[in-house]
């Protein structure tokens, strides 16, 4: 499946735009403030339901306007498909596939997959664990869509132990039936743990190589840190039953999968801690890339990469390396601000896109070549 055009309207500082992407690299040129990054957001938007920016969905919707929306045309061995979202402030989200309206659009079968690079996404290197987390349980369900359910399943049993927590310490409830929340809880745990693991492990080996295709040195590693040591969901059991007492002072669940994090390491040390602007940018987009291959070896669908700004801070080596690595597998689109910062950007397999004051043209040099 790949995307062949995006149509939108009133979204971020497009009044209305359509673009035709091509089958493997296009590459979006204009002035810093032009709309390419709001591009990138459309296409998130159109293809997941949520923004890649925001989670206020009035952000959206153009000034003066109180209507967006964004549809993505898709092609696949079955025929074309239409993916809609529209957003109205005040209104829930309008979701369609095919015309017909949806809940979610990550549950739509053949949905297109995309990862984006954005300079914001840094904070998934530097940031909280919760936004790692929460990145694992996203690799998790592109891997495997089925196993989604297990991390739905544990939050469900996560709230329902912590309000008897909660109702225990108000003295609403006895804690003699706090051991069948743990025994629930472990069970759907251990399950998220196990998911969690795989993913990491089909991705380990494929970061550090791309890491070091990169030029990140250093011994770059990426490995699961689940909170818990437990094998198997009694030993899980008997690590929340330890801390029955602690739960009930503080309030909460404080131990479980919902406390694991991912560590991005280069000799040995955080990266978030110690590592540079540049090497963290290196970091983030070699885990996005080798979560890519490793989507694309498990099921037949080459997530489409998203990048914004990807190539400002990386040498021409860096860049070209960067280029080999996406061209000729699924679909990538680059932003930039000089066309010459992207090596074989005038190349005849490569669509190129200009866009000026929220227009989004052909690039010269594509329409020359057609």
């Amino acid at each position: 499946m790949r995307i062949v055009r995006l149509a939108l309207r009133n979204f971020r500082s497009y009044p209305t735009a359509e673009v035709e992407l091509g089958a493997g690299l296009t590459v979006v040129s204009g002035r810093n403030g032009a709309g390419k990054t709001n591009l990138l957001d459309a296409l998130y938007f159109g293809c997941t339901g949520r923004s890649a920016r925001t989670t206020n969905d009035r952000e959206l919707v153009r000034f003066g306007e109180q209507v967006t929306r964004v549809v993505v045309m898709t092609e696949a061995d079955d025929g074309a498909h239409e993916l809609s979202v529209a957003f109205e402030s005040g209104q829930p989200k309008r979701l369609m596939a095919d015309g017909v309206r949806v809940e979610r659009l990550l549950d739509v079968p053949g949905r297109p997959l995309v990862s984006v690079f954005l300079p914001d996404r840094l904070e998934l290197v530097k940031g909280t664990p919760s936004l790692r987390r929460a990145h694992i349980d996203q690799v998790v369900a592109a891997l495997w869509p089925a196993r989604a359910a297990t991390r739905r399943a544990y939050a469900q049993a996560l709230a329902q132990r912590n309000a008897l927590v909660a109702r225990i310490r108000a003295g609403g409830a006895s804690a003699a039936s706090l051991p069948a929340w743990d025994r629930e809880l472990a069970r759907h745990g251990v399950a998220l743990m196990a998911d969690r693991a795989a993913a990491i492990e089909s991705v380990q080996t494929r970061f550090g190589t791309i890491a070091g295709e990169l030029g990140l040195d250093g011994d770059p590693a990426v490995a699961y840190r689940p909170r818990s040591r437990a094998a198997d969901a009694g030993g899980l059991e008997e690590e929340l039953a330890e801390r029955h007492a602690s739960d009930l002072e503080r309030g909460f669940t404080q131990h479980g999968p919902h406390r694991d994090d991912l560590a991005l390491t280069r000799e040995r040390r955080e990266l978030r801690a110690y590592g540079s602007q540049g090497q963290q940018r290196l970091t983030l987009l070699a885990l996005l890339l080798a979560e890519r291959e490793a989507i694309a070896a498990t099921r037949d669908a080459v997530p489409v990469m998203l990048l914004d700004d990807v190539m400002s801070e990386l040498d021409r080596e860096r860049r070209g390396r960067l280029v080999e690595l996406l061209r000729g597998v699924g679909q990538s689109v680059i932003t930039t601000t000089d066309l010459e910062h992207v090596p074989g950007a005038e190349g005849a397999d490569v669509t190129r896109l200009s866009v000026r004051d929220g227009v989004v043209g052909a690039d010269a040099q594509t329409e020359r070549a057609a």
